[in-house]
């Protein structure tokens, strides 16, 4: 189990910081508000953290996770790291200022070599069996890439999850969905869409009414979605168009808990319940 403690650092086992000084701007107020999910690209996981803490290098990130499940914390989760580069995603650009950046050991897409697959990025040798063949959400065909294991998706799980209870977070976003064609990380070897729907599929503070079954359509032109159940909370940067299919959670007052991409609130008068 992890927490965070005052400085903003996360404790528990097998977490060890290595400061990141180049790092000291700190998250406007309610912010962050997202979580940013990466690939390292690297070696190991260690090598990519010493890396990254660096000053000469123009990146950073708040987490690296190994593929043993032990942690690294670079920066505090309240100063903006750089993680995120160019990125666009709803009407938000630069999602370093909203975004808390998790770096899970991976070396991204591999080349099949005879009977070995190759890191792309470093060259080193993986074994077939912790090899998947797949297509990229935002590709046409295939690659190879290597598998994340069960302790570092189940790390990057719980430390989510605390950082959803500590920080306003209603985004889990992949770098490739913010940066699309410029970025490939995480990458389908990450059961992305699965792992933030068990994030964000259940928020205890609106449990009135359970509506998992239930399903709308958007009858506005364009609707807002909100971090909470009524207008005085703030949009999230996605808009919803005409004729948009919902998946209906929960209501509050006049409002319904969606899940999306995004999971969020809107405004139960603009919705047709099918």
């Amino acid at each position: 189990m992890y927490s965070i403690n005052e400085n903003h650092l996360l404790e528990g086992d097998g977490v060890e910081y290595l400061p990141c000084p180049k790092n000291q701007e700190k998250f406007s107020s309610l912010l962050p508000d997202t979580i940013v999910l990466h690939y390292t690209a690297g070696t190991n996981a260690e090598s990519s953290a010493r890396y990254l803490v660096k000053d000469s290098v123009k990146a950073s990130a708040h987490i690296v996770i190994g593929r043993d499940g032990k942690v690294w914390q670079l920066v505090p989760f309240n100063t903006i790291a750089w993680h995120a580069g160019v990125s666009e995603y709803g009407n938000r650009k630069g999602y370093n200022k909203y975004s808390i950046g998790i770096e899970l050991d991976n070396p991204g897409y591999l080349e099949k070599v005879g009977d070995e697959f190759l890191s792309v990025a470093t060259g080193r040798k993986y074994q077939a069996k912790d090899v998947i063949e797949k297509t990229h959400r935002n590709e046409q065909s295939s690659r190879y890439w290597l598998t994340y294991t069960e302790a570092q998706i189940s790390a990057c799980r719980e430390i989510c999850e605390t950082l959803i209870q500590k920080y306003n977070i209603s985004l889990v976003l992949g770098h490739e969905e913010i940066a699309p064609g410029r970025k490939l990380d995480p990458g389908p070897a990450f059961p992305l869409d699965k792992f933030r729907e068990l994030l964000l599929s259940h928020d205890r503070a609106h449990d009135d009414e359970d509506l998992n079954e239930r399903t709308g359509l958007v009858s506005a032109s364009q609707l807002n979605i909100r971090v909470g159940a009524g207008i005085n909370f703030d949009k999230l940067p996605l808009q919803l168009t005409q004729g948009a299919l919902l998946h209906i959670q929960q209501e509050h007052d006049g409002w319904y808990k969606i899940q999306m991409e995004v999971n969020g609130w809107v405004s139960a008068e603009h919705i047709q319940i099918k």
